[in-house]
């Protein structure tokens, strides 16, 4: 089964399109967890525990954890030990440098970890991406138009009258023989989610910046969904991590959660009754 395959079964199976990003700031841990020795752990694996049903995949960002020293790998072992299995897991970290590197990256991430996907930077071309693309079942997706406000100093540079971004997408969809290529396209830029959908109709998209960041979640789903199946993984963080810093927060996740998932289910069906 390929990633894609892999990806679109697990959103059918748990009816959802949300993914719940791990980016664990220790400065915004809840009170009861603070002077815990293990209190990263702790907030993560109750996060997990409350929200697994309602979720498509996890997200961590791998820079969260390496901040933590020489523990921080061990905590990240926890953290995907205690994700249950049939839940995709994506490596954010970025990865892509030269050939052997990459391969590296994708032995460590894929191998060693045991991530079924992770984000790939895509900027030093192909040699820098095939390594994460051997295993079919493993998938990258690939940096298209990220969700942040510096996305317009590179991504939007016309080359021959067409943006860097198309660009991206053209090679990504080449890259896809394994289906197991997906692309990351903010939610902070509505009209080109539709653009890059037409030109990567059956890929899988990571769409970014709902919530905190104010993204368009009616365009997301509108626009990220393919016509035969979900494969949009809408990624939600800190609306879900710190929707309550006291003793209740694994209550209050699950509670934001679940209203998340079920807008997005809400707005799937409104879509599909106006076609």
């Amino acid at each position: 089964m390929s990633f894609s395959q892999h990806l679109l079964s697990v959103q059918r199976q748990h009816n959802s399109l949300l993914c719940v990003g791990l980016d664990v700031d220790p400065g915004r841990l809840p009170a009861p967890l603070k002077t815990l020795p293990d209190g990263i752990g702790e907030f993560v694996r109750r996060i997990v525990d409350a929200t697994k049903d309602l979720v498509c995949a996890y997200k961590p960002n791998l820079a969260f954890y390496e901040a933590l020293g020489r523990n921080g790998w061990e905590i990240l072992r926890k953290t995907l030990d205690s994700i249950p299995k049939d839940i995709v897991t994506i490596g954010d970290g970025k990865r892509g440098d030269i050939g052997n590197t990459s391969a590296r990256y994708a032995a460590a991430l894929f191998d060693d970890l045991g991530f079924d996907a992770i984000t790939v930077n895509p900027y030093m071309g192909s040699d820098s991406v095939e390594p994460f693309l051997r295993n079919p079942d493993r998938g990258a997706f690939i940096l298209a138009l990220t969700s942040n406000t510096g996305s317009r100093d590179f991504q939007r540079l016309k080359s021959g009258g067409v943006p860097l971004y198309e660009k991206v997408v053209r090679a990504a969809r080449k890259w896809n023989s394994n289906q197991n290529v997906g692309l990351v396209v903010g939610a902070t830029h509505t009209s080109e989610l539709r653009r890059v959908r037409a030109l990567a109709p059956d890929m899988p998209f990571l769409i970014p910046g709902i919530g905190t960041q104010g993204g368009d979640l009616k365009a997301s789903i509108q626009w990220g969904c393919t016509t035969d199946g979900p494969l949009a993984v809408i990624n939600v963080s800190r609306s879900i991590l710190y929707a309550s810093s006291g003793a209740d927060f694994a209550d209050a996740a699950r509670a934001e959660a679940m209203r998340l998932r079920n807008d997005m289910n809400a707005l799937r069906q409104q879509l599909l009754r106006e076609k």
